[in-house]
């Protein structure tokens, strides 16, 4: 919730003794006192302040005693409510009801004023009262008054003073007196938040109130509540209570979207059988505890470590308990190896924040704003989460004077499955002790393990404090576990009904001596005892036998885990059977053990295709190593870890119970194989619309489809393959399974949000399978692996569109593709043309909303981070593409970015002169250096990452990367230094400038060891190789290689076009990347030591900025002013492929009006036809000698015209593809061409200035129409074929529409009016009106026959660049550059309808029932009850579709403005159209190739 913005108005103290008020105040607020009273008769009010009639009421004195006070408390300023608020403006009024509490709040000082309370003597009867004055102020109206609740317990001061102005007390002094008159709490007077006390207890404070207005007793309560309402006076005391009611109880929509681990809480249901601390157990360690939880030791951290069965869990439930209970428990995550969700850290965040929202009330607003903020935020790095949605709302906390602390429970971080995870939540939880307004601690447990040690070492001793529990005596641990055999032995003797004081301490004596030191050895023994049905027979299995023959304690718990075991066979079993039941069990059990996330019963039966009643047997006596829940829907869990380590343990379990983890896994894996191929098929979700999106599906739908061992199935099946190190082959399961299924199991990984394990767990068969020995199933996976990257983005976030999208943006002799080509629905019956095979391209990364300026690989090869001109960077995961992290805190453009060579930090340079150092594991800001005063082009570690080089102007610095100290300023270039880079030994440091040459620098003694002039213009990019011994420049459009040693040049790569931008080394040093500017937007890859060209790597639709090779040099990192990040494989050199297209820029597109053939115009001098049905290349036409600028289709679709830079306008004949008339007559390039409606003329406009009119069927110049003083850009004819308009869009003069009279040529009208290019004109279908779009954002509308314009219609807010007529010319349309379109009444000028466009159109009309507008990017619907709205007619509809029938969008192509088609960004472009007929679109792009996709659209289904 955000609180209204609202102003207060003070009363100053003035020099001469009197009040007056101060203007309006929001900012700068300064010290004040505030007035709590009574209302009585003649209170001053706002109006009698500024009247000044207010001195000679009687309420003034009550304003004279306020500011007389303040004066003595050195205050200038003070509050009172009767005159600060005018209460004749009720949005004054409702915004200061809202704002009281925290006026109140902020006051330096509140004054309550009782005026029934007086100062008397005490009267002798009067015995029991400490005061005179103390029963009157007891029963003060004061206390009965609703308003004064938050009055009392907003302020840190409140003083009470009798009618005579005497001061009774305070606030402290007068506690239990408050206490005892009110009922509220003392913490709370105290100060304690207010979100610490229930909703009941918060509402039991307003008994016995009351307030004037009836309303007024809920509105009274809306700071106590800390929420927003709107005041409705008059809707009585029940609706304004049920309002505020529900404000109270409705939970923020955002905390719905928060994803939480439900077993992660200390008291979660499934946890609710695991025992706490016994009363007199552990009690000098939680004694520690909680003496560190008190605040008594200043270290954020407690990290309590020991060896496995010592019991830290249950410590760390009986702490989170007793927390929980004090209402200080922050929030608790128990990890557990093998738990799903709470096996892992992506739920790890979005847990606390939710139980944070929960324990701290007030944080809730904030949680939840982030959460509505970020709807992709569960998909964020822990980084990313943890800033936004713990760090940013406990800093905004404000809990005045009173520091309240929270603990975070953390328990058994060791089974986090991921060490990289457990290393980042470290480090995270350490930031716990930056803040100020509330104390955050972190209990937290574990074994000790290296991840976990190694984490710690990294930390300051000063923010943990380490506790390790195996080392306590054992005397201590001996006595806490008799005294939990004692408390389980009575429970066990009642349930039982056994002697008294059974079995004796002899006998607990030698149980403690079995468990030896394991608290896990102890809890199990009971649970086996108790679940016997002769608890005493159960106990003499455990003794039999000595003590002594076991000496660790592993070999003790092992024991106990055998007996249990046999245990389990009931004695009337014979040989054969029991054997029988130890190998189901054994299954069994290795099953459970092995699974990597727990199953339900019910879903276990599922998966291991066990009938229910044997699993009922099988279960019967394991309760105590099984956790088996009453509920066949709940998991079963392990007791404790430690019994799969035995079972895996062919040493430690005997050979009936021993289970071989390789064979378990595969037999998991086979069952999962086996599930999936019953259970998955093409839209398992039954979504049917192909463009619905996963965050659109509710999650009990997904389940409902989706049930526990199905999504374990397609998570885990290809981990268990791994685990049992199977070698795979052709033709067998998994090559048919992937055969069938495979894109049915990526949708299910879309579904359950867990894609990018599907990437990575594609990627990892490949280890599996031999090339040589399995090619055809290795084909398979590597094809698959590419797909699946590749559709990574659609499929993820749309996971229908693998059907479609998916597939027919695939390469044509794609595996995945030709096998399941049939899914491709019937919707689509013209597929694109695309590529015949993979390229180099793995990957294409979006994120940015601006251009990548930078990119750099981690040293490990795993992270990519960019840096784009949208100030953030962004950290990618490059196996899965997956967003990693963002890292926000530059305020302009991030030029350049490095990550150190132990891949411990990252440094960004930005456009603002700063350059930030940054935590690479936790993302958290290390340093900010600011010496820089422009721009800051470049940084660039030494490699032994103690050394930051920068460019800034023609300086280059040195930085110490621990303490941010500038070391060293490099000084001799004349012009920016644009690029530097050290070599690989730190010795040298190089610098590239604009001013034409390259330096070499002593990067310890800061001199100048030599200068390479490159006698180019500017030098843009410099890099080492990796063995130091060349140099590479990017010297404007070439690329130099210099030997370091001598300074002399070894090579000139020739090859780009443009300005090279940046080059990079591979790091064997074998090949060289360098990329280019626009237009070219390429990337090349160079062998350094023959300089010849190996790769040029085209995709990129803008300027590339800079490149980066992986250090495996197997990847190559690219990074484009277009917005995205390509990653390349550098390993294959793909061969060039030829798609059918033209070979340069696609500058005009047309279809056909019959919609059966589709043009294309280019810079390559050609036009293409092809033929919509099939979405084959028809024609090739040639015979332009220079770039084609447009092509248009006659009205009847038998004619064709293209018009050139060639000056000529060449007509082909489309029913024989044959050229059949040349025109030439224009001197310059002819831009504009149109066809009249009766497809007998023909018109051109060209860069000479003139307009020309041919016969199209002669090829005779007719016109030629002269006046225009700039090129006409835009020229149209009259719906009759009699009159032509034109007009020029130069922004330079010409701002004239004229019209012509075919026939004649003679000039009719000049229309005159718009003081700017015009873009667009059209006539009205009846001929009589002109509309002309411009510059200057109006529209005018002309009467044709008198050159008057008829109206002029601005409501646009940026020009206007097209306009159309409908077909009755009652309605014009216009488009601006603001991406909108309006509908305009053509007769009054009224405004009849605004509709949004998602970007800029190219065409625009209505159709022929004027129901809807007609664009290149769709059908756009108009509400018809808006178009001439008549008196009683119904309202508008509101909230349904514009867009109508096919129609495309930035990314997707639309049907009824619901997403369809998913486009790839590499088939993205703004040059598109639909065909007349509206079921096939066509798209042109900047590298000459062209697409149509055609629909069936009857069969679209929805």
């Amino acid at each position: 919730m955000r609180w209204p913005v609202s102003t207060m108005r003070l009363l100053e103290c003035c020099d001469n003794g009197e009040f007056s008020l101060t203007k309006e105040l929001d900012d700068d607020i300064p010290r004040y006192a505030i007035l709590s009273h009574t209302w009585e008769a003649e209170e001053v009010t706002f109006k009698d302040m500024i009247d000044g009639t207010g001195k000679s009421k009687a309420g003034y004195n009550k304003i004279r005693f306020c500011g007389n006070q303040a004066r003595c408390d050195e205050l200038h300023y003070f509050w009172v409510d009767t005159c600060c608020i005018d209460k004749s403006n009720s949005t004054e009024l409702a915004e200061a009801i809202n704002s009281m509490f925290r006026w109140y709040r902020d006051a330096a000082k509140c004054y309550v004023y009782l005026w029934d309370t007086s100062i008397q003597k005490r009267k002798a009867s009067d015995k029991l009262q400490k005061f005179s004055w103390e029963a009157a102020f007891r029963e003060s109206k004061w206390f009965k008054r609703g308003w004064t609740l938050q009055e009392l317990l907003a302020p840190g001061v409140v003083e009470f003073f009798s009618r005579e102005g005497k001061r009774l007390g305070d606030k402290i002094t007068l506690e239990q007196q408050l206490h005892e008159i009110t009922g509220i709490a003392i913490s709370a007077l105290r100060g304690t938040p207010l979100s610490e006390f229930g909703v009941d207890e918060r509402l039991s404070w307003r008994k016995n109130r009351q307030t004037t207005r009836k309303e007024d007793e809920a509105y009274s309560l809306l700071g106590i509540f800390n929420i927003y309402m709107s005041l409705r006076y008059g809707e009585g005391r029940e609706n304004a209570f049920e309002r505020l009611l529900s404000k109270i109880e409705k939970p923020p929509k955002g905390l719905n979207r928060l994803e939480c681990a439900s077993e992660a809480v200390f008291n979660s249901y499934a946890k609710q059988h695991l025992p706490l601390c016994l009363l007199d157990t552990r009690i000098e360690l939680l004694r520690d505890i909680r003496s560190w939880a008190n605040g008594k030791d200043e270290r954020c951290i407690f990290w309590l470590n020991g060896l496995a069965g010592t019991g830290k869990s249950t410590i760390a439930r009986t702490v989170a308990r007793e927390l929980f209970e004090q209402k200080r428990l922050g929030a608790s995550f128990f990890f557990s190896r093998g738990g799903g969700d709470v096996g892992n850290a992506q739920k790890f965040v979005t847990s606390i924040a939710v139980q944070l929202a929960e324990s701290i009330p007030t944080l809730r607003r904030y949680i939840s704003g982030v959460a509505t903020e970020y709807s992709d935020i569960a998909n964020r790095s822990l980084h990313d989460q943890w800033q936004l949605l713990i760090l940013r709302p406990l800093s905004k906390l404000d809990n005045g004077k009173c520091l309240i602390s929270y603990v975070l429970v953390v328990d058994a971080l060791d089974e986090c499955d991921n060490s990289d995870e457990i290393s980042i939540i470290l480090h995270l939880l350490a930031g716990a002790s930056s803040f100020k307004t509330v104390r955050l601690q972190i209990f937290l447990t574990s074994r000790p393990e290296v991840p976990i040690r190694h984490g710690f070492h990294e930390l300051p001793t000063t923010q943990h404090r380490d506790f390790i529990l195996h080392n306590i005596s054992p005397s201590i641990v001996d006595r806490d576990i008799t005294t939990f055999f004692d408390h389980s032995f009575r429970i066990i003797q009642q349930e039982s009904t056994l002697e008294p004081g059974w079995p004796g301490m002899e006998i607990i004596k030698t149980l403690v001596q079995k468990s030896n030191g394991l608290f896990i050895w102890a809890e199990t023994a009971c649970r086996f005892i108790r679940e016997g049905l002769f608890a005493d027979e159960r106990l003499h299995v455990l003794i039999r036998g000595s003590t002594s023959d076991t000496k660790t304690p592993e070999e003790h718990l092992s024991k106990i885990y055998i007996t249990v075991l046999q245990n389990s066979a009931q004695a009337i079993f014979d040989d054969q059977d029991r054997n029988k039941f130890y190998e189901m069990l054994r299954d069994f059990l290795g099953s459970v053990a092995g699974l990597l996330s727990p199953l339900s019963i019910k879903s276990l039966s599922s998966l291991l295709s066990i009938s229910k009643h044997r699993l009922d047997r099988i279960l019967k006596d394991l309760h105590s190593i099984l956790y088996i829940p009453e509920n066949e829907t709940d998991r079963i869990r392990l007791h404790h870890p430690s019994f799969r380590d035995f079972l895996f343990h062919k040493s430690r379990c005997t050979s009936y119970f021993y289970v071989d983890e390789m064979q378990m896994h595969q037999a998991l894996a086979n069952k999962c194989i086996r599930l999936m191929s019953n259970c998955l098929m093409e839209d398992i979700c039954k979504q049917t619309a192909p463009g619905i999106l996963v965050s659109e599906v509710e999650s009990r739908q997904i389940k409902q489809c989706l049930p526990q061992e199905v999504q374990y199935a397609c998570l885990y099946w290809i981990q268990h393959l791994q685990r049992s190190k199977a070698q795979l082959s052709d033709n067998d399961q998994v090559h048919q399974f992937l055969q069938a299924f495979f894109l049915q199991w990526l949708e299910t990984l879309s579904w359950i949000r867990k894609y990018s394990e599907g990437i990575l767990a594609i990627s990892s068969l490949q280890a599996l399978i031999s090339a040589s020995e399995s090619p055809c199933l290795h084909a398979f996976i590597c094809d698959a692996a590419q797909f699946a990257r590749y559709n990574r983005s659609v499929i993820e976030q749309a996971p229908l569109q693998i059907y479609s999208s998916a597939l027919i943006f695939t390469p044509k002799q794609s595996i995945v593709r030709k096998q399941f080509e049939k899914f491709v629905p019937l919707w689509i019956h013209t597929k694109p043309n695309v590529q015949a095979r993979w390229n180099t391209n793995l990957q294409m990364l979006e994120g940015h909303t601006d251009g990548v300026n930078s990119v750099a690989f981690s040293h490990d090869s795993k992270l990519l981070v960019s840096a784009s001109s949208d100030s953030t960077l962004k950290v990618w995961n490059v196996a899965t593409g997956a967003l990693q992290q963002t890292l926000d805190g530059h305020t302009s453009w991030i030029s350049s970015v490095a990550f150190s060579h132990n891949s411990k930090l990252l440094a960004s340079a930005s456009y603002g002169g700063t350059i930030k150092i940054w935590n690479a594991v936790t993302g958290t800001l290390q340093q900010t250096l600011e010496g820089h005063t422009i721009l800051a082009y470049s940084v660039v570690f030494s490699h032994d990452s103690k050394l930051l080089a920068s460019a800034n102007g023609n300086t280059v610095k040195i930085w110490n990367t621990a303490t941010g100290a500038l070391l060293q300023m490099l000084e001799s270039h004349t012009k920016d230094v644009n690029s530097v880079a050290f070599s690989h030994d730190s010795k040298l440091l190089a610098s590239a400038s604009s001013d034409g040459t390259v330096k070499i620098w002593n990067a310890a003694t800061a001199t100048l060891q030599r200068t390479l002039e490159s006698y180019a213009v500017s030098v843009h990019s410099v890099v080492f190789s990796h063995d130091s011994k060349l140099l590479a420049s990017a010297n404007d459009s070439t690329v130099k290689i210099w030997n370091t040693a001598t300074g002399a040049l070894q090579q000139i790569l020739d090859g780009h076009t443009v300005i090279v931008n940046s080059v990079a080394f591979s790091h064997d040093s074998k090949l060289l990347a360098s990329t280019s500017a626009a237009i070219v937007n390429t990337v090349k890859v160079w062998n350094t030591a023959t300089g010849a060209l190996q790769q040029t790597l085209e995709g990129h639709t803008d300027t590339v900025k800079s490149v980066a090779f992986s250090h495996d040099s197997k990847l190559l990192a690219s990074a484009s002013c277009d917005g995205t990040i390509k990653i390349w494989d550098t390993t294959i050199s793909a061969p060039q492929q030829t798609v059918e297209s033209h070979t340069s820029w696609v500058t005009s597109i047309a279809f056909s009006h019959n919609s059966k053939l589709l043009a294309s115009g280019s810079e390559d001098s050609t036009i293409k036809v092809w033929n919509t049905a099939t979405g084959a290349l028809q024609q090739t036409l040639e015979g332009h000698t220079d770039t084609v600028n447009s092509v248009a289709f006659s009205h009847n679709s038998k004619l064709l015209a293209s018009a050139s830079n060639d000056s000529t306008i060449k007509v082909w004949d489309t029913t024989i593809d044959a050229l059949q008339q040349t025109l030439e007559s224009h001197t310059s390039w002819v831009k504009s061409i149109a066809f009249s409606h009766n497809s007998k003329l023909l018109v051109s406009a060209s860069y000479d200035n003139t307009i020309k009119i041919w016969n199209v069927a002669t090829g005779v110049l007719q016109q030629t129409l002269e006046g225009h003083t700039m090129p006409a850009t835009s020229v149209a004819f009259s719906h009759n074929s009699k009159l032509l308009a034109s007009a020029s869009a130069s922004p330079d003069g010409d701002f004239t529409v004229k019209v012509w009279d075919v026939i004649t040529g003679a000039l009719k009208q000049t229309l005159l009016g718009h003081t700017s290019g015009i873009h667009s004109v059209a006539f009205s279908h009846n001929s009589k009106l002109l509309a002309s779009a411009s510059f200057d954002t109006a529209v005018y509308v002309w009467d044709v026959a008198t050159g008057v314009p008829q109206q002029t219609l601005y409501g646009h807010a940026d020009t206007t660049y097209l306009v159309a007529f409908s077909r009755d010319s009652k309605l014009l349309a216009s488009a601006s550059t603001d991406d909108t379109v309006k509908v305009w009444d053509a007769a009054t000028g009224a405004a009849q309808q605004t509709v949004s466009i998602p970007f800029g159109i190219s065409s625009l009309s209505f159709n022929k029932t004027n129901t809807s507008l007609v664009t290149n990017i769709g059908y756009i619907r108009l509400d018809s009850t808006e178009l001439f709205p008549k008196s009683g007619s119904p309202p508008p509809e509101i909230g349904k579709s514009k867009r109508q029938r096919l129609g495309s969008g930035k990314s997707w192509i639309i049907w009824n403005d619901r997403n369809l088609l998913w486009l790839p960004p590499d088939y993205r472009s703004t040059k598109s159209q639909i065909s007349p007929s509206g079921s096939t679109i066509a798209i042109g792009y900047n590298t000459g190739k062209v697409i149509t996709i055609g629909f069936s659209t009857a069969d679209i289904p929805f």
